[in-house]
């Protein structure tokens, strides 16, 4: 999860964005530590839509999302693609917007009731939804202990950004513990980064869809809820993960929890 909070009003926006936005009104909705930053566009006469911008180098994988939203369009609400592009300045992804807002709104903030349900129901929904057979895209505990391997040959792997339920781990301890996964509970179609601010929720409580799948891909569905029930604590504050579990549908499975919370610290 690439730690995301609101923007500065007086962020500048990239020469790439205004051209796209062609005059019509900006507003900075969301940055994250690389640099990236997200912009809400409305106009007369066009609906609300959404640009994503990641500046050169900066890593962020917009060209894979846009590919994953393509595909999982047909079957779940997620942002349809208007246009993708790059120059040497970096690459942009245009979305329309769907309806609702973010689950960590102030509203839901103060009252994460009904978010978090939203949150639970809508990612079951999701798992369902999704298939399988048809898609194209993994994010298998192998490929991404694999990935994590070669980066920490790299030394691109940091501790200290880890959680401290991790941080004791060497980078070494932390891949060897990984090569002993658990055995698959259920193969889904993952979000692949089903953490609180991903989920959109509408006025009434009700989930109205997914934003943010560029690691999107067919994994054991522990993978995504690990992930989706820790982020509540630093969204919500703890409390929060029995009633998430619930809404989902399942009891928590404490061995697969820890094995892809440690997982998920190796990289996404």
């Amino acid at each position: 999860m690439l730690l995301s909070n609101l923007p500065r009003t007086d962020l500048e926006v990239p020469a790439a964005v205004l051209a796209l936005a062609a005059g019509r009104p900006l507003r900075p909705v969301w940055v994250n530590v690389l640099g990236g930053t997200t912009f809400e566009m409305r106009g007369d006469g066009y609906d609300r839509s959404f640009v994503k911008f990641a500046p050169a180098g900066s890593g962020l994988p917009l060209a894979r999302e846009a590919g994953r939203l393509a595909w999982a369009q047909r079957f779940t609400p997620v942002p349809h693609v208007l246009s993708a592009g790059s120059d040497h300045t970096g690459t942009w992804l245009h979305t329309a917007g769907l309806p609702g807002g973010n689950a960590v709104d102030e509203c839901w903030l103060a009252d994460p009731a009904p978010a978090v349900a939203a949150i639970g129901r809508g990612l079951r929904t999701l798992h369902d939804r999704l298939p399988v057979d048809e898609c194209p895209f993994s994010w298998s505990a192998e490929g991404r202990l694999a990935s994590a391997c070669e980066r920490a040959g790299r030394g691109l792997i940091d501790v200290a950004a880890w959680h401290p339920d991790y941080r004791h781990l060497t980078v070494a301890e932390a891949l060897a513990q990984a090569v002993d996964r658990p055995p698959i509970d259920r193969l889904v179609v993952c979000h692949g980064d089903a953490c609180a601010p991903n989920t959109l929720v509408g006025a009434d409580g009700r989930w109205t869809g997914h934003v943010d799948l560029a690691t999107l891909g067919v994994a054991d569905r522990w993978a995504d809820l690990a992930i989706a029930s820790w982020s509540l604590d630093w969204n919500f504050g703890p409390g929060w993960q029995e009633d998430f579990f619930a809404a989902y549908g399942i009891e928590p499975d404490p061995d697969r929890i820890a094995y892809y919370r440690l997982l998920w610290e190796l990289g996404p």
